[in-house]
């Protein structure tokens, strides 16, 4: 396995291509901030993005590629298409979607084509991610917990509690973690770490909350 990820906080880099801040040169700059702010790794979507942020903070990156495929439900680096251009460019850990909706022989054989590269397993259940620490993941990721069909009104921490107790490989909370006592809290239950992302890297988001309380506060 390549260079592990340290324990603490992880930002999460990204940018759609209908998202304002869409560029590998933001998505850099926004990591450069993020290492600056005492972050441990950085989270980016996109080989070329991956590659610009390792150009310019040492930080591990966990690099993921969102692509849809007609009639394919998981759009976390889905294919082999994907994992080869984020190998390519040096992602030091490769996530993708690991729920039930992945086939189970391509999740089972990550590390037999990809001998020597770290894998996380983006998950939305605790029976997902116990099914990916049997399968040798190298980290367990609450990701997507309340955006399948199956983890609908899941409770993150409780996902959280149970893997921590039973998984094997290093788990990180990620999902939703919106504010610093949550991010805190995940650590003190045992997370190695924490990803965060909306509420630190997508400025029309923390803009939208500001200015929906403020709005709230004119029209009251």
């Amino acid at each position: 396995m390549g260079k592990t990820l340290p324990r603490g906080l992880i930002v999460s880099c990204q940018a759609l291509e209908n998202e304002p801040l869409h560029s590998p040169f933001i998505m850099g700059r926004m990591a450069v901030a993020a290492q600056q702010g005492g972050a441990a790794g950085i989270r980016a979507n996109g080989a070329e993005d991956v590659a610009e942020i390792r150009s310019l903070v040492p930080l591990p990156v966990i690099g993921i590629i969102k692509r849809e495929y007609p009639g394919m439900a998981p759009y976390i680096t889905p294919t082999d298409a994907e994992i080869e251009a984020l190998v390519r460019v040096g992602a030091e850990v490769i996530a993708l979607d690991a729920t039930i909706d992945q086939d189970e022989t391509f999740l089972s054989t990550l590390h037999e084509r990809w001998p020597g590269q770290a894998f996380m397993a983006d998950i939305s259940t605790a029976e997902e991610g116990l099914r990916a620490d049997k399968l040798d993941f190298d980290y367990i990721g609450t990701t997507l917990i309340g955006y399948t069909t199956q983890s609908k009104g899941l409770d993150k921490f409780e996902v959280l509690r149970r893997l921590i107790a039973e998984c094997r490989h290093p788990v990180i909370a990620e999902g939703n973690f919106n504010t610093p006592e949550q991010a805190a809290e995940a650590i003190r239950l045992g997370a190695h770490a924490v990803v965060v992302g909306s509420a630190i890297t997508r400025p029309q988001l923390i803009t939208r909350s500001f200015g929906d309380a403020v709005n709230a506060a004119l029209n009251g």
